[in-house]
């Protein structure tokens, strides 16, 4: 097995160093590794959902237990799989894309870790007394004691202000890095795509993951001491305005690292600089401000008011226009560029694909009429899982598949990759898309069992059908890895000829990750260190319309 710690420990304690490390790159591995140990817990809670909702009226588990399923399930998913699993890569990467050593606070670093750990341990934990069961979103006042006596949502609430102190301190730890350790020659405006992203997205965590963390010690306080927050004379609303101003940044905490990645794989196998680096790296900025001014129109049904609806539907039509600049400049990149077919690139095109049609149909919901029809019906679960699976899940398995082999040294098995892929994206798209027309017929969401209507039960079975091959598709990467650290093909300091600095070093990176530095003087180091001739600094800044700025020693994938 050629995963080492970076930090080459002797045979004996290697697992109480690994604990025990404060290198970034360790830590990095920790957080993915505990995001894939929750996404098992999380995946069989979704079969189980599944396969109680594979036929109508069935019986298999009870409300109850059903209710206790998706809310575990939900928390799982976005606290405990997909943040940490992004919150990994920024660790990992963004002092090896900058050229430095570490991360600004080490120890602060593992500590925001163990904290997310630990938040997952206690939501877990909560089955020894009962999870709860109001959701992910514990709408008041159903979260309030009247409605869950029993301590699974006191467990609930302390689980996530420990992953949300843990993610704050994370991201904290990610903006001082890249102000203060970036290489010599390296602007911010020069920074790798990815490591724009995590800044970027470092920020939104910062001012989002506080409203969630007073909401729920007001919630606790409700709870606990007879507090007044969210009912018995207070407002259940204003724990959807906190929890919401907190949800809908949400979700771009969960999208921005994945376009990072997505930003990264492209244009290497394209055999292209990305095109417009300055739209892409500015439309994430402009959706980090709009991401705060759109929370609202997850509560068109609670009755706001005409103006205020108004008003949050146009910031959603709006922060459609940053996001729409994404996908073109991916698209344009593609155009005329020479492409490579490999794992990662397949993973980053069903991304454009999937996540396009899930921004497509989020932007119905800017539509007030569409949004009253279709809320609390299974169209916003398959809305809600083409972002966040077909978007975020689809770009980490791409990065997985493109950095697997800087972090381990050995390329994961091309074979059993192809298959996995095509699982997965089959899959996926047969789980979900057909829940948008269950959706549209009417089917709401969050229900254990529903009535033997005309075509429920068809799509259901569908559904029910695909999530099985889903999981096949994704237990066949998990062997793959396993099977992969020991046999994989050995690969070397830069296995794809990509250009930016982490594959400047060796795969895996050694302790203090650079012992020297190329001269940076533009996006693409590596690049300008292969061709003096014509580098990067000095190419012209706008768009070759004939050859898309690929240079003819690129095509036909020669470097």
């Amino acid at each position: 097995m050629s995963l080492i710690l970076p930090t080459s420990p002797p045979e004996s304690g290697r697992v109480a160093r690994w604990l025990a490390s404060t290198d970034h790159k360790a830590i990095g591995i920790l957080y993915v590794l505990t995001g894939m140990v929750f996404m098992l817990l999380g995946g069989l809670e979704a079969l189980a959902m599944r396969a109680q909702l594979a036929r109508p009226n069935a019986t298999l588990i009870t409300a109850q237990t059903y209710n206790e399923v998706f809310t575990l399930h939900g928390t799982t998913m976005i606290f405990f799989v997909v943040m940490p699993m992004l919150l990994g890569f920024s660790n990992y990467l963004v002092p090896l894309q900058i050229g430095a050593r570490d991360m600004a606070f080490p120890r602060l670093n593992a500590f925001g870790l163990w904290l997310t750990v630990m938040g997952g341990l206690l939501l877990y934990a909560s089955v020894l007394v009962g999870p709860a069961d109001a959701g992910w979103f514990s709408y008041a006042p159903l979260s309030e004691k009247p409605y869950a006596m029993g301590e699974g949502t006191d467990f609930w609430i302390a689980a996530l202000l420990f992953a949300g102190f843990g993610t704050t301190l994370t991201a904290i730890n990610v903006i001082v890095t890249a102000i203060r350790y970036r290489a010599p020659g390296m602007g911010l405006w020069q920074m790798p795509m990815f490591a724009w992203m995590a800044f970027v997205n470092a920020f939104i965590i910062t001012f989002a993951l506080p409203c969630l963390s007073a909401a729920l010690l007001m919630l606790e306080v409700d709870r606990r001491l007879g507090g007044h927050f969210f009912s018995h004379g207070g407002s259940a609303l204003l724990w959807q305005h906190y929890f919401w101003l907190f949800g809908h940044p949400e979700v771009y905490i969960m999208i921005l690292p994945a376009w990072g990645i997505i930003s990264e794989v492209i244009p290497v196998f394209s055999r292209k600089p990305i095109f417009g680096y300055e739209f892409v790296a500015g439309s994430s900025v402009a959706i980090a401000l709009l991401s705060f001014a759109v929370y609202a129109h997850h509560m068109f049904v609670v009755g706001l008011g005409r103006p205020v609806n108004l008003a949050f539907a146009a910031s959603t039509m709006l922060i459609a226009i940053p996001t729409g600049v994404k996908v073109a400049n991916w698209v344009a990149t593609l155009w005329k560029g020479s492409i490579r077919f490999e794992l990662p690139m397949l993973y980053a095109l069903a991304f454009i694909v999937q996540f396009t049609f899930g921004g497509v149909t989020g932007v119905s919901f800017a539509v007030l009429p569409i949004d009253w029809q279709v809320t609390d019906s299974y169209y916003v679960v398959a809305h809600m899982h083409y972002v966040l699976m077909g978007g975020t899940i689809f770009a980490l398995l791409s990065g997985l598949h493109y950095y697997f082999p800087k972090v381990t040294g050995r390329h994961l098995t091309r074979s059993l990759g192809m298959w996995s892929f095509w699982l997965v994206t089959l899959g996926f798209n047969g789980v979900f898309l057909v829940q948008h027309a269950l959706g549209l017929m009417g089917m709401p969401r969050r229900v254990y069992t529903y009535p033997d209507l005309p075509g429920w039960g068809l799509l259901n079975v569908l559904s029910t059908l695909s999530a099985g091959l889903l999981g096949v598709g994704m237990t066949m990467i998990l062997w793959n890895i396993l099977r992969s650290l020991r046999v994989g093909e050995v690969a070397g300091a830069n296995p794809w000829n990509a250009w930016t600095l982490e594959w400047w070093c060796a795969s895996p990176p050694p302790p203090g990750n650079f012992t020297d530095l190329p001269p940076i003087r533009s996006r693409r180091p590596l690049w300008d260190l292969a061709h003096p001739e014509d580098t990067d600094a000095d190419r012209p800044r706008r768009h070759d319309q004939t050859h898309g700025h690929i240079r003819p020693e690129e095509r036909e994938h020669h470097q």
